[in-house]
């Protein structure tokens, strides 16, 4: 559930917290996103930070959860308080390669001031499974259909978009960008299917779609469908941004 941050409220006291990204600002400050639990994304300069012995030196990491207290009405707040809650191994690895993609996801997806309370908590937990290693790939596909859900996206996977009948395990689709699945006839494409670019639709059987539904990514055709097609969907969700963690684990043949 969104919920709008409150304009005239000026201070926000220990507010549970994740670092999405961070840049210097000045010569000794930084401009922290972070992702909050109560009032989503927003962004923060912590005045200070980069001096040698600044308290939030070796606070303001990462991966990490934190509780934050900040202040003020522009976009851009003064952080005034950060404490370093633990709990949470540090990522490592190819784990760490695929947190910097869910952050850079989240920093393009997400709106600022939209409260995802149902995400932040699917965040921390996504978190704590990629740093108890496993099969990343299963991590990241559930993650992405929450975030594209609480982004305004959400899948149709239960039903034909063309008839309205339940998805059949045993017949192939057609996945229709901002549409969803159409059954495949023997002949070609369902008759109630609209002309549209290839690049906006991919083949799936329906058992993908069924699984997908659930969550559960242990077959072997699940999981190489799944992938292509939350990498179409968010392809056309971030219209002409670039998503260059993502790249990166494309190479190293992780997402």
């Amino acid at each position: 559930m969104m919920k709008a941050a409150d304009p005239g409220r000026a201070r926000h006291d220990a507010e549970p917290a994740f670092v999405l990204h961070s840049y210097p600002f000045r010569e000794t400050s930084l401009i922290i996103e972070v992702f909050t639990r109560n009032w989503g994304r927003i962004a923060l300069v912590a005045r200070g930070a980069r001096r040698p012995r600044s308290v939030l030196r070796g606070v303001l990491l990462a991966f990490q959860p934190l509780l934050l207290s900040w202040g003020g009405k522009a976009e851009l707040r003064t952080l005034h308080k950060a404490e370093w809650q633990g709990g949470l191994p540090q990522l490592q690895g190819r784990g760490l390669l695929c947190g910097f993609y869910l952050n850079e996801l989240m920093l393009k997806l997400l709106a600022k001031d939209d409260a995802h309370e149902t995400l932040f908590e699917t965040y921390h937990a996504t978190l704590a499974a990629l740093s108890n290693g496993g099969e990343h790939a299963m991590t990241l596909r559930s993650f992405e259909q929450r975030l594209l859900r609480e982004a305004g996206y959400a899948l149709t996977l239960d039903r034909d978009v063309a008839t309205g009948e339940a998805i059949r395990a045993e017949f192939n689709y057609r996945y229709v960008v901002e549409r969803g699945p159409v059954r495949i006839a023997h002949g070609g494409y369902h008759a109630a299917e609209s002309v549209q670019g290839d690049e906006n639709r991919l083949e799936l059987a329906g058992q993908t779609l069924l699984d997908m539904a659930r969550d559960e990514y242990a077959n072997a055709t699940t999981q190489q469908q799944s992938k292509a097609l939350m990498r179409m969907l968010i392809n056309h969700c971030l219209g002409n941004q670039i998503l260059n963690t993502r790249q990166l684990l494309i190479d190293m043949q992780q997402l």
